[in-house]
């Protein structure tokens, strides 16, 4: 589909991108995704407004991959969503069972009418010809928009844990008998934390939630009661030409405000043996997944455990590439990698039945991924960790956090890092909620 194409100069782009999500707030649909401007090797522009629907795909699971397959190729533009964890079910004989507090559809994709695109200083607005005329009075109306002032207040939210830590060490003891047997040889086991009879304010968690951490892959999603609030460091998998580029995420360290202590936090990191056991046992995951569709000889380690850094940790990535052959679809692609080896551990199947059987809540959105297509069939998608999910009409808010399990794990440490990475979530939900009035 063509779509009309109109460009921008801004003065302060952060500015702008501030009153733009703002404006978006009015709009029932729109997907916003915000690098940070992190340095990253690949990267198609520094944040992007997916906005207003001209056709949607909402469905569960059943036969999920072959109908966003259909849509993607029928609409032959850009469009953006989600899968969804639960769509394990559509590539193997799985199922889910746990608890689910937030109702959201197994995978949702929109074709956007309206496509707001960041590079630098330049804005590029891209409407579709329907809303050709909109573009002049959008740009007008946003620039004209009033930031509205933030203050620092406390809501009364309970969060709730949904697996004790008596019961969580239970339960890793439990994942280490599976191991011991060969059952797995790595799992990531997570648990909940929610609230009920919760009213929150997406737009400030969010806010909020970003400066905490600021990270490559923060991500906005509206759509009607539901959203999803992300400050998610990991990139699952990004196609460019017949390149495909998979960033698993696996160790984990504390920053420090000491800079010299930070650099010893850096380096004990790089040289566990135990958190680069576990990243290259995913680097091998993923390395046999992209095998699946790559051409001969074409996979390759382009970074082995390569240090991260982040406002509140530090994190081990892998870049693992390949090329793939021309025929075959896109969706086809992510579903032979679906899901992501970093949020399930390995072997897949047998890992993820022990995750069904010891967790507790259904993961939903979270731990599946959330991106775009582009209408030459490229795409790019991040993995949903760090993240608050929220349904409106509910009341419901959770977030979640998990970790790598293997037989040399020390289940306190492992505790602890949850705890860790739940800080950023609690932290804006609980200690420094901001009320936007």
């Amino acid at each position: 589909m063509d779509r009309v194409i109109k460009k921008f100069q801004l003065t302060n782009p952060i500015k702008f991108s501030k009153k733009l999500l703002q404006w978006a707030q009015t709009q029932q649909t729109f997907l916003w995704l915000d690098s940070n401007d992190y340095p990253q090797k690949y990267s198609s522009f520094d944040k992007a407004l997916a906005l207003g629907v001209g056709s949607e795909l909402s469905t569960s699971y059943h036969d999920a991959f072959e109908k966003l397959n259909q849509y993607q190729q029928q609409v032959n533009d850009y469009i953006f969503g989600y899968l969804s964890y639960e769509l394990k079910n559509d590539t193997e004989a799985l199922n889910s069972a746990n608890y689910d507090g937030l109702a959201f559809p197994d995978l949702y994709f929109f074709q956007p009418k309206k496509l707001f695109f960041f590079y630098g200083n330049t804005l590029e607005l891209r409407y579709i010809e329907a809303c050709k005329d909109e573009i002049g009075s959008d740009y007008k109306l946003i620039s004209e928009t009033i930031l509205k002032k933030e203050e620092k207040g406390r809501e009364g939210i309970k969060l709730i844990q949904r697996i004790s830590e008596k019961d969580y060490y239970k339960k890793i003891a439990k994942t280490q008998a599976h191991i011991q047997r060969g059952d797995s040889y790595e799992t990531n086991f997570c648990m909940e934390y929610y609230a009920e009879n919760a009213s929150i304010n997406p737009l400030s968690i969010y806010t909020n939630l970003n400066k905490i951490s600021t990270p490559p892959f923060a991500t906005f999603f509206k759509n009607k009661q539901h959203f999803l609030l992300s400050a998610s460091p990991e990139r699952f998998v990004r196609k460019e030409g017949q390149k495909i580029i998979s960033q698993p995420i696996k160790g984990t360290t504390k920053r420090s405000h000491d800079s010299k202590e930070d650099i010893i936090h850096i380096e004990r990191l790089q040289n566990d043996p135990k958190e680069r056991a576990e990243n290259i046992m995913i680097v091998d995951l993923v390395r046999n997944d992209l095998s699946k569709t790559a051409t001969k000889n074409s996979v390759q380690v382009e970074e082995l455990c390569a240090v991260y850094s982040f406002k509140q940790v530090h994190q081990l990535i892998s870049t693992v590439v390949s090329e793939v052959k021309k025929e075959g679809t896109p969706v086809n692609l992510i579903k032979s990698l679906f899901p992501m080896g970093s949020m399930t551990g390995a072997p897949k199947i047998s890992t993820m039945k022990i995750i069904e059987d010891l967790e507790e809540s259904k993961r939903g959105v979270y731990s599946g991924a959330v991106g775009y297509f582009t209408p030459n069939d490229d795409f790019d998608f991040n993995v949903v960790i760090r993240s608050i999910l929220y349904n409106e009409e509910n009341k419901y808010v959770s977030y979640s956090v998990g970790g790598a399990i293997t037989a040399k794990s020390i289940p306190k440490n492992e505790y602890k890092e949850c705890l860790l990475k739940a800080d950023a979530m609690k932290r804006v939900l609980l200690e420094e909620y901001i009320i936007s009035g």
